[in-house]
Protein backbone atom coordinates (compact mmCIF):
# COMPACT_ATOMS: atom_id res chain seq x y z
CA UNK A 1 0.00 0.00 0.00
CA UNK A 2 1.28 3.51 -0.83
CA UNK A 3 1.47 5.67 2.27
CA UNK A 4 -0.61 8.81 1.98
CA UNK A 5 1.37 12.00 2.55
CA UNK A 6 -0.68 13.79 5.19
CA UNK A 7 0.80 17.23 5.90
CA UNK A 8 1.81 18.16 9.46
CA UNK A 9 2.73 21.73 10.44
CA UNK A 10 5.39 21.81 13.17
CA UNK A 11 5.41 25.08 15.15
CA UNK A 12 8.49 25.45 17.38
CA UNK A 13 10.77 28.42 18.03
CA UNK A 14 13.80 26.34 19.08
CA UNK A 15 15.59 25.36 15.86
CA UNK A 16 17.06 22.09 17.20
CA UNK A 17 13.76 20.90 18.65
CA UNK A 18 11.95 21.96 15.46
CA UNK A 19 14.39 19.99 13.29
CA UNK A 20 14.00 16.96 15.53
CA UNK A 21 10.19 17.19 15.35
CA UNK A 22 10.35 17.63 11.56
CA UNK A 23 12.52 14.51 11.32
CA UNK A 24 10.04 12.62 13.51
CA UNK A 25 7.13 13.60 11.24
CA UNK A 26 8.99 12.69 8.04
CA UNK A 27 10.26 9.40 9.45
CA UNK A 28 6.66 8.54 10.37
CA UNK A 29 5.74 8.88 6.70
CA UNK A 30 4.07 12.29 6.76
CA UNK A 31 5.03 15.50 5.00
CA UNK A 32 6.40 18.14 7.38
CA UNK A 33 6.09 21.92 7.11
CA UNK A 34 7.75 24.19 9.66
CA UNK A 35 6.98 27.49 11.37
CA UNK A 36 9.02 29.32 14.01
CA UNK A 37 6.05 30.95 15.74
CA UNK A 38 2.27 31.33 15.67
CA UNK A 39 2.31 34.28 13.26
CA UNK A 40 4.27 32.27 10.69
CA UNK A 41 2.03 29.25 11.29
CA UNK A 42 -1.09 31.30 10.55
CA UNK A 43 0.44 32.67 7.34
CA UNK A 44 1.22 29.09 6.25
CA UNK A 45 -2.29 27.88 7.12
CA UNK A 46 -3.78 30.76 5.12
CA UNK A 47 -1.65 29.82 2.10
CA UNK A 48 -2.04 26.02 2.20
CA UNK A 49 -5.22 23.98 2.27
CA UNK A 50 -3.50 20.58 2.66
CA UNK A 51 -2.36 20.81 6.31
CA UNK A 52 -4.23 18.25 8.40
CA UNK A 53 -2.44 18.43 11.76
CA UNK A 54 -0.59 21.11 13.73
CA UNK A 55 2.06 20.02 16.27
CA UNK A 56 2.96 23.08 18.35
CA UNK A 57 5.05 24.13 21.31
CA UNK A 58 3.36 26.23 24.01
CA UNK A 59 6.00 28.87 24.77
CA UNK A 60 7.20 30.91 21.81
CA UNK A 61 7.70 34.54 20.85
CA UNK A 62 5.21 36.47 18.76
CA UNK A 63 1.62 37.58 19.05
CA UNK A 64 0.38 34.40 20.72
CA UNK A 65 1.58 31.26 22.47
CA UNK A 66 0.76 27.70 21.41
CA UNK A 67 -2.43 27.49 23.50
CA UNK A 68 -3.86 30.65 21.93
CA UNK A 69 -2.71 29.36 18.54
CA UNK A 70 -4.62 26.08 18.80
CA UNK A 71 -7.80 27.91 19.85
CA UNK A 72 -7.37 30.26 16.88
CA UNK A 73 -6.84 27.30 14.54
CA UNK A 74 -9.86 25.41 15.91
CA UNK A 75 -12.08 28.46 15.36
CA UNK A 76 -10.79 29.21 11.86
CA UNK A 77 -9.89 25.72 10.57
CA UNK A 78 -12.01 23.32 12.66
CA UNK A 79 -10.98 20.18 10.73
CA UNK A 80 -7.27 20.48 11.58
CA UNK A 81 -6.06 18.15 14.33
CA UNK A 82 -4.02 19.67 17.15
CA UNK A 83 -1.15 18.38 19.30
CA UNK A 84 0.46 20.66 21.89
CA UNK A 85 3.74 20.04 23.72
CA UNK A 86 5.69 21.88 26.40
CA UNK A 87 8.78 21.33 28.49
CA UNK A 88 7.76 23.90 31.11
CA UNK A 89 4.00 24.36 31.22
CA UNK A 90 1.56 21.63 32.15
CA UNK A 91 -1.61 22.24 30.21
CA UNK A 92 -4.82 20.51 31.18
CA UNK A 93 -6.61 19.16 28.12
CA UNK A 94 -9.68 21.08 29.35
CA UNK A 95 -7.71 24.27 28.52
CA UNK A 96 -7.37 23.13 24.91
CA UNK A 97 -9.96 22.83 22.15
CA UNK A 98 -11.96 19.59 22.13
CA UNK A 99 -10.03 16.75 20.54
CA UNK A 100 -6.61 18.33 21.11
CA UNK A 101 -3.86 16.41 22.88
CA UNK A 102 -1.13 17.67 25.22
CA UNK A 103 2.27 16.04 25.77
CA UNK A 104 5.10 17.04 28.08
CA UNK A 105 8.64 17.38 26.75
CA UNK A 106 10.69 15.41 26.41
CA UNK A 107 7.97 13.39 24.73
CA UNK A 108 8.21 9.81 23.58
CA UNK A 109 8.56 9.79 19.78
CA UNK A 110 6.52 6.59 19.40
CA UNK A 111 3.67 8.07 21.45
CA UNK A 112 3.59 11.22 19.30
CA UNK A 113 3.62 9.21 16.06
CA UNK A 114 0.87 6.92 17.35
CA UNK A 115 -1.30 9.93 18.24
CA UNK A 116 -0.66 11.65 14.89
CA UNK A 117 -1.52 8.44 13.07
CA UNK A 118 -4.65 7.89 15.19
CA UNK A 119 -5.86 11.41 14.41
CA UNK A 120 -5.03 11.33 10.72
CA UNK A 121 -6.43 7.84 10.09
CA UNK A 122 -9.75 9.15 11.41
CA UNK A 123 -9.98 11.29 8.27
CA UNK A 124 -7.91 9.17 5.87
CA UNK A 125 -8.03 5.39 6.48
CA UNK A 126 -5.51 4.91 3.66
CA UNK A 127 -2.72 6.20 5.91
CA UNK A 128 -2.17 2.75 7.34
CA UNK A 129 0.85 2.15 9.53
CA UNK A 130 3.52 4.82 10.03
CA UNK A 131 7.15 4.16 9.20
CA UNK A 132 9.36 2.75 11.89
CA UNK A 133 10.88 5.24 14.28
CA UNK A 134 14.50 4.89 15.29
CA UNK A 135 14.71 7.76 17.80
Amino acid sequence: MILSRAVVLVVEDNALIRLSAMDLVVTAGFEAVEAQNADEAIRILEARTDIRLVFTDVEMPGSMDGVKLVHYIRNRWPRIFLIVASGRAIIEESQLPTGSRFFTKPYNDHTIVEEMTRMLVAIDPELGEPGSISH
